[in-house]
């Protein structure tokens, strides 16, 4: 059997629940590469080598219209229904129902609920899965409280984070075969935290103020410059933050995020937009924007942005 998975919280504890549900032993779980949403040449090899494929809280129906294998494909994001009739898509959004995570997707689905289901939400949504019922209620079965399980799922993402692949399938057999207790004393996944707190607080020491929004300009191979906006804005008090990863992995990350309430005085579409007229590769939403970039064109791309600053 094949799983391939997100690779963060949610789409690890749906992997781990669904081999707990049918009870597998014999297994191969696989995650795309950290941040691309695409399968590459090792998941391909992988699928035809398997006869049934899970594939689990990965947005990406387009990848297996034309896979001839037995697939399940269970999900929560909104997206188009599959016309491989060898895929069998579950997904509460095709019928215009919302699920929090993909993990209540693959709980429902199999009547398997536990701790790990929680842990998936509070991956996606953070502090406002304590407002679903449900969420408590399995934490309170596992006896943790609501620290717990935020730092719980801030050790598991920290695979991600610091961008390891093989550690990110690796944790889906660390979790099945550890209480979440154990977890919480995992020593290489603390170390990982300890790493990236440094680097978000080193890179936090340079926060400069321009036209009235924190700039703060880093390098680093963590993928953090999101964490680094978020603290910006949310904690720090700033209406608005640009922040910029020189160097990440042989590219350049930048990342604008903006408070609530500048969303009606900078219409960030419009930017997302401008970007990718001059060939950017851009995206986000109304409060957020982000962009990668070759290293020599980031004062290009921060010139654009600027422009709709006044």
């Amino acid at each position: 059997m094949l799983l391939i998975h997100h690779w963060d919280t949610d789409g690890i504890t749906s992997a781990a629940l669904v081999i707990k549900a049918l009870r597998l032993e014999d297994f191969t779980n696989l995650s795309p590469p950290i941040g691309e949403f695409r399968f590459d040449k090792r998941i391909r090899k992988a699928i035809e080598k398997s006869e049934k494929i899970y594939i689990l809280d990965l947005n990406l129906p387009h990848e297996v219209e034309n896979i001839e294998k037995e697939i399940i494909f269970i999900d929560h994001h909104i997206q188009p229904r599959i016309k491989n009739p060898k895929v069998k898509q579950i997904n509460p959004a095709l019928e215009g129902n919302e699920a929090p995570s993909a993990s209540f997707v693959v709980s429902s689905h199999f009547s398997l609920w536990n701790a790990w289901s929680a842990l998936g939400v509070i991956g996606d949504i953070g502090s406002k899965a304590f407002e679903i019922p449900k969420v408590g209620e399995l934490l309170r079965k596992e006896g943790l409280t609501k620290e717990e399980a935020l730092r719980l799922v801030q050790l598991i993402d920290s695979n991600y984070i610091v961008m390891e692949r093989e550690s990110v399938e690796k944790a889906v057999g660390i979790l099945l075969s550890s209480t979440l207790r154990e977890l919480l004393e995992y020593e290489p996944w603390i170390k990982n935290v300890e790493a990236i707190e440094k680097a978000i607080q080193d890179a936090f020491s340079s926060v400069e103020l321009k036209k009235g929004f924190a700039f703060i300009e880093f390098t680093s191979p963590f993928n953090i410059i999101s964490k680094i906006a978020r603290k910006a804005v949310w904690e720090a008090g700033y209406e608005g933050a640009i922040v910029v990863n020189r160097d990440f992995h042989g590219k350049s990350q930048i990342y604008f995020r903006i408070s609530s309430k500048l969303k009606e005085r900078i219409n960030m579409s419009e930017i997302i937009g401008a970007l990718k007229e001059k060939g950017f590769n851009a995206g986000g939403k109304s409060e957020v924007l982000g962009c990668v970039c070759e290293r020599d064109r980031i004062s290009e791309a921060l010139e654009i942005i600027n422009s709709y600053l006044g």
